[in-house]
């Protein structure tokens, strides 16, 4: 049975507002293409974490689901980046980006080739179990 949420106080509300208002100001800054790239990506992780909730940080769009850190995605001149990829991330779940450039917990996608979709899925699905086990874990931790 679903908890019924509660309703948002103003701060969280202008904190969401905010937050989707720097990252349509990010993707405008992009060109056409890379723009393109970075909202399939976003598509991805609305259709796979619908309860995620938009962020920007470091000043790059994120997403945060249970008021934690989900994942981040970003466009530089090469490529498009999504972490945290951690190796005990892909380890645990037992995905494979040796296709693909990885350094410091960020996924590498060149943009002269096409989004591996069902990769991002898999990886946001994988990140947002990660997610939840550490909230169901911290609120039984407190709950004692």
């Amino acid at each position: 049975m679903k908890r019924a949420r509660a309703p948002k106080d103003s701060s969280e509300k202008d904190s969401s507002k905010q937050a989707a208002a720097s990252v349509r100001a990010y993707l405008a800054a992009r060109p056409p293409p890379v723009r393109a790239r970075l909202r399939q990506i976003r598509a991805i992780v609305r259709a796979t974490a619908p309860s995620a909730v938009e962020h920007f940080s470091y000043g790059v769009p994120a997403f945060r689901l249970d008021g934690q850190a989900l994942v981040w995605y970003a466009a530089f001149k090469q490529h498009t980046s999504i972490y945290p990829v951690t190796p005990a991330l892909l380890r645990a779940h037992r995905i494979d980006v040796s296709g693909y450039q990885t350094s410091k917990g960020t996924l590498r996608v060149p943009l002269d080739e096409a989004l591996p979709a069902p990769l991002v899925k898999r990886l946001v699905k994988a990140r947002a179990a990660e997610v939840r086990n550490k909230s169901r874990a911290k609120r039984l931790t407190i709950g004692r």
